[in-house]
């Protein structure tokens, strides 16, 4: 469609010198999809023009309109609505559009504009002492989403995992296995050991709390009593022994780890996302260090009296940051800096994107320009896609309290959900048991992605339970039927001997929602392209149900199978085919699933 869009813009800055005798540059010419009131496919809006070519906004749409109509033979009629000029174009010029796209796969690379081609996106980075959460499914549908979205612009991308697998966090879930854990492992207590691990974690912070309290009321000062508290104490020496590589302490690192590991496998596997290189913070924390004596060399970092190392920012608008503990233990910032120029090295990226929760905004401005204090190649790389918290309508999720909704519990409620309203429905006949509940999970997981990616990335959402499983309106399962539907429809043509293809020159009088198809399917290319200029999967979660609700209507509108005339007939047959691959494709940019039979 962009080529027919260029030649009508070529056709109008060739009528507005016919007519005015004025050249107007094409890029000043900009057409928008008409409104669906108004008769037309293209509006080409005049206000702008009125200055260059002296005349009021509706002259100039008429006298336009009246050139293109006998003039451009893609044009076949036209109408002003103050000053927007609607173009309609022939229906000739709309089965050349639909051949074009046809000739191409529908996943086939869109092309870019001169976007990044070499990409890093980095997401989930779970902390080993807690399992996956709300907030780490949007994290991860959105990392995953992105990936796919630009590897449709055509650029090389890997999908980049950093697990935050030591630390003081996870020294507390540490600890309080030591106190409390009388050698429970996943099997013995039969849950997942990201479960377990996460058990300790909170049962670390009650008991921390109780100590607190008790301190308090001993007359500690709160600050005080927060640093001193004897579980808080025990952790910090541990994470003391952790980097000075005590074996004991090594040994239950990596047995609690493993569990961890295990648990976490499992729910990637259920939710559809993978990776391509994993890194480990216990592993790039040690190059971080490097960078941060790197910096004391140069004298872009310093050192406070109590050995601790800071960068200055107040430069650059932000403030000191610390970057390595007065005992010599690391930081979070600490083990970025080694993992920025891992990545670097092992994939030479020219944009590395960080998908991280919008409350780390001043973190990563930090760490980008730490990286330019330190003069690093790829610290204008850095792009952080920021994006909103999720809240429940009780409010914050805290994941130390265990006031969280977990991962794998909402996975399998919308599964349930998805199970109860299919069968309800009663349409399940001629699927076997298997088949069925394939089916329930890909709904169930199909309405809780699109749920949490049709929202902005960059907007703080609410998480409704009962919204995120509905199966009804604006929702990922409404886009599957309607796939689903067409997939029937498929069948029923091969069946009766319609092909998908055939001489469609004789067609004339394409119905209103043809043609809305057609330019819907047109609309892909460009619709990829600022999903990935933007970063932003919202963009297509909004075209797929666009793109489905516009075939809603031409089914309940327009006949397939009732249609006398053969070439009709296949065309609508070859419409609905495209359609359904296209709803399958952008789906799958949303790493959603969509089933042939519902």
């Amino acid at each position: 469609m962009q080529q027919l869009e260029s030649s009508l813009k070529t056709a109008l800055q060739t009528a507005a010198q016919a007519v005015f005798g004025v050249e107007i540059p094409v890029a000043s010419l900009t057409l928008q999809p008409t409104r669906k009131e108004f008769a037309g496919s293209f509006t080409l809006v005049t206000f702008p023009l009125t200055k260059a070519l002296g005349k009021g906004p509706e002259q100039i749409g008429q006298a336009l309109g009246e050139w293109l109509k006998a003039h451009e033979p893609r044009v076949s009629g036209y109408n002003v609505v103050k000053g927007f000029l609607n173009l309609e174009i022939t229906d000739a010029e709309w089965l050349a559009v639909f051949e074009q796209l046809r000739a191409q796969p529908a996943t086939a690379p869109v092309g870019t504009d001169g976007g990044p081609q070499n990409v890093v996106v980095e997401y989930s980075s779970p902390n080993t002492n807690k399992p996956l959460h709300l907030g780490h499914l949007r994290n991860n549908f959105l990392g995953y989403s992105v990936a796919e979205i630009l590897k449709a612009t055509g650029a090389t991308v890997t999908k980049a995992n950093l697990v935050n697998d030591r630390g003081i966090h996870i020294c507390k879930s540490m600890i309080a296995y030591q106190h409390f854990g009388q050698g429970e492992t996943p099997e013995s207590a039969g849950i997942k050991g990201d479960h377990l691990a996460g058990k300790y974690y909170v049962l670390f912070e009650k008991h921390y709390r109780e100590e607190i309290r008790q301190l308090e009321a001993e007359g500690v000062a709160p600050d005080i009593a927060k640093k001193s508290a004897p579980l808080m104490t025990e952790a910090q020496q541990m994470l003391q022994a952790w980097e000075a590589g005590d074996p004991d302490v090594k040994a239950l690192w990596s047995q609690m780890n493993g569990w961890v590991y295990e648990g976490f496998d499992a729910t990637y596997k259920n939710i559809g996302v993978d990776f391509d290189q994993y890194y480990y913070e216990s592993e790039t924390y040690l190059l971080g260090k490097e960078r941060v004596e790197e910096g004391l060399e140069k004298g872009v970092f310093f050192k406070k009296e109590n050995g601790s190392v800071w960068v200055d920012l107040q430069a650059e608008g932000l403030d000191e940051k610390l970057l390595l503990r007065a005992d010599g233990t690391s930081v979070y910032i600490t083990q970025d800096l080694g993992t920025a120029e891992l990545k670097y090295q092992d994939f030479g990226y020219d944009s590395s994107i960080y998908v991280i929760a919008d409350e780390q905004n001043y973190h990563m401005q930090v760490l980008q320009a730490t990286l330019k204090k330190l003069g690093k190649p790829y610290a204008d790389a850095i792009h952080h896609l920021s994006y909103g918290m999720v809240d429940l309508p009780s409010g914050k999720m805290k994941s130390r309290e265990g006031t969280v909704v977990d991962a794998d519990e909402l996975v399998r409620d919308v599964v349930a959900a998805a199970k109860a309203a299919t069968l309800e429905k009663g349409k399940t006949e001629g699927l076997s048991d298997a088949e069925l509940e394939e089916l329930y999970h890909m709904l169930g997981l199909g309405a809780l992605k699109y749920y949490l990616l049709k929202v902005d990335p960059k907007k703080r959402m609410l998480f409704n339970p009962e919204e995120s499983v509905s199966l009804e309106g604006h929702t990922g399962p409404f886009i599957q039927y309607s796939h689903a539907r067409i997939a029937a429809i498929r069948r029923k043509a091969a069946e009766l001997g319609i092909a998908e293809s055939a001489d469609w020159s004789s067609i004339t009088g394409l119905e209103a929602t043809e043609q809305e198809l057609i330019q819907e399917l047109a609309r892909y290319a460009s619709v990829v392209a600022e999903a990935a200029r933007n970063l932003s999967p919202a963009v297509i979660a909004q075209y797929a149900y666009d793109l489905a609700k516009a075939y809603n209507r031409f089914y309940a509108e327009v006949s397939i199978f009732q249609e006398t005339d053969a070439a009709k007939r296949s065309l609508r047959v070859a419409l609905s085919a495209r359609v359904g691959e296209q709803i399958k494709a952008s789906m799958g940019l949303l790493g959603i699933q969509v089933p042939e039979r519902m």
